[in-house]
């Protein structure tokens, strides 16, 4: 087996923080659960992971956060699992150990002035971070693709970050598109399908202003020297 089928992702399902971030003041981010609407989330996600796979097997890398493995489980798709294995590479930001909502919130609008790239948060990471550690772990899923025995799908269980970063790095994006890009909502899906030989992403990813894979820097309206 050189390369799967496919590589399907999803990001997690809504969590308990998502409706109430002052959580994440009092519990560690890795330990926020789902809620009940983010259960529903991923067992409609479920269905459709199901419908790509089409009765074949999947090998499923999994986020150590909680919200990540529950949405695993909601799933529904045991019965087509070749394996599962935890990547904590594929985790969430780092923004904070506890996070303090008025700091965070400060923190969020540098981060917009400078961009979602670079910006390192105080206690935590800046995307460039996330992506050096989504490109190890591509290094990874490279050997287990070699093996004979590698099951024809592979499954990402992670983060809305985490997978723009991942197609990024796969797809040689410039970092002013990454700008340019949304996360995808709680739960959704995204693959690389082949497509005459190569990957091509199913879905693309909402944009909140027009850019395209090649813009760079240099093509920004705005310098300062």
């Amino acid at each position: 087996m050189s390369a799967p089928r496919q590589i399907i992702m999803v990001r997690h399902g809504q969590s308990a923080a998502n409706l109430d971030q002052t959580l994440y003041n009092r519990i560690p981010d890795y330990r926020i659960p789902l809620t009940e609407q983010g259960i529903a989330q991923a067992k409609a996600a479920g269905e459709k992971i199901r419908r790509q796979l089409d009765g074949q097997k999947v090998c499923v890398y999994v986020s150590p956060y909680l919200r990540a493995y529950q949405t695993l489980e909601a799933l529904g798709i045991e019965d087509l699992v070749d394996r599962v294995m935890e990547e904590p590479r594929l985790r969430e930001q780092d923004w904070a150990n506890f996070q303090n909502p008025a700091e965070i919130a400060d923190q969020k609008e540098l981060r917009n002035a400078y961009g979602h790239f670079f910006y390192r948060f105080r206690e935590g990471e800046s995307g460039s971070d996330v992506y050096d550690r989504v490109s190890s772990f591509m290094e990874t899923l490279y050997r287990h693709w070699s093996k004979p025995d590698y099951a024809p799908n592979t499954l990402l269980v992670t983060h809305g970050l985490t997978m723009r970063l991942f197609c990024m790095r796969w797809f040689h994006w410039s970092v002013e598109y990454f700008e340019s890009l949304n996360n995808p909502g709680n739960a959704e899906v995204r693959a690389l399908v082949t497509r005459e030989g190569r990957y091509a992403l199913d879905i693309p990813f909402e944009q909140w202003t027009d850019a395209d894979p090649a813009k760079t820097v240099m093509d920004a309206p705005d310098h300062i020297w």
